[in-house]
């Protein structure tokens, strides 16, 4: 099937709803938390899930930043990661060819979205279109609770204490509710200078380019991932709403951070997100939208503010038919 280049600019929101659950724990294990104790994920977690839910439909062949291991079960380096993709590295008069590095890494999934630092044998970086924030939660609430677990096992550091024929006591911390709310942005022209480059002189076969594709992968993966994932600290959490603003491919128009925009709260027995001020944003900017999308559950979820938008599409985000 012929691929089609993507152009338009995007912006968005995705909103995570995590109950009973730690999605992104610190080094303490904990939640993390800003200094006047909100509870926010940095946006290496959603990354992480992406990553793991393109892996699991896919497999690992088109990814280039996950986990891979040796024969004696530990990681790979930068370097053996892209031996092991790619072979050795190509060189030109005894020299890394970077051009060659280049193209391969952007035939990979993970690549071609977020972008690269690759400081291995040699050095390229990619500023990928795919940009995410960190996310907040924007529920009132920040109760983060303790529970003791027990091992089955002895402590053999209790060795001549009372404590010795035990087993071990640990704890684990969750958050009790919360929504977290990531902005993210989606500008081709990151890497365009690159693909130009990396396409002069090919057949339209041959070219390379951020295509229709590969972001329609990217929408699935934000609706679908974080329910996907099946580590059992992030067990509780779910993908609960995705918000997509798509500009018309010609518009120069930026919008600002949507976290700061969104209201999340309870209503009845659903969640309430209030999505008015996105909506004033969206509607000073009409005639340069192609498309709003909105995804969510409506069993679980009832989104306000947008009725009056007249370019919006909402969509149940478990089938993605609409509403």
């Amino acid at each position: 099937m012929e691929q089609t280049k993507f152009n338009n600019r995007v912006f968005g929101a995705v909103i995570l709803k995590s109950i009973n659950s730690n999605f992104n724990a610190d080094f303490t294990h904990h939640p993390r938390t800003l200094p006047d104790g909100v509870v926010y994920s940095t946006d290496k977690a959603l990354k992480y899930a992406i990553k793991d839910y393109f892996r699991k439909l896919n497999g690992e062949k088109n990814l280039f930043y996950v986990k891979r291991l040796n024969e004696n079960l530990n990681p790979l380096t930068l370097d053996d990661t892209y031996i092991e993709l790619f072979g050795d590295f190509p060189t030109e008069k005894k020299d890394v060819n970077k051009k060659i590095v280049l193209s391969n890494l952007l035939t990979c999934l993970d690549v071609k979205l977020f972008g690269a630092t690759f400081a291995g044998k040699t050095n390229i970086s990619i500023h990928g279109p795919v940009q995410i924030n960190h996310g907040v939660n924007k529920f009132p609430e920040n109760d983060i609770y303790t529970e003791d677990i027990l091992s089955p096992f002895r402590n053999p550091g209790k060795e001549g204490s009372d404590e010795k024929g035990m087993s071990t006591i640990g704890n684990q911390t969750n958050l009790k509710e919360g929504h977290y709310v990531f902005h993210f942005s989606i500008n081709p022209k990151n890497t365009e200078e690159f693909y130009s480059m990396l396409n002069e002189g090919k057949s339209d076969a041959e070219k390379i380019f951020l295509s229709n594709d590969d972001i329609n992968k990217f929408k699935n993966s934000v609706n679908n991932s974080v329910t996907a994932l099946d580590s059992s600290r992030k067990m509780g959490t779910e993908n609960e709403v995705t918000l997509w603003i798509q500009l018309k491919e010609n518009s120069m128009k930026v919008l600002p951070s949507l976290t700061e925009l969104i209201t999340v709260k309870k209503s009845d027995a659903k969640t309430e997100i209030q999505l008015e001020e996105v909506n004033l944003i969206i509607n000073q900017i009409i005639d340069e939208v192609e498309k709003v999308e909105v995804y969510y559950n409506p069993v679980t979820a009832e989104i306000k503010g947008l009725e009056n938008t007249e370019k919006i599409v909402f969509k149940n985000i478990l089938n993605e038919n609409e509403i």
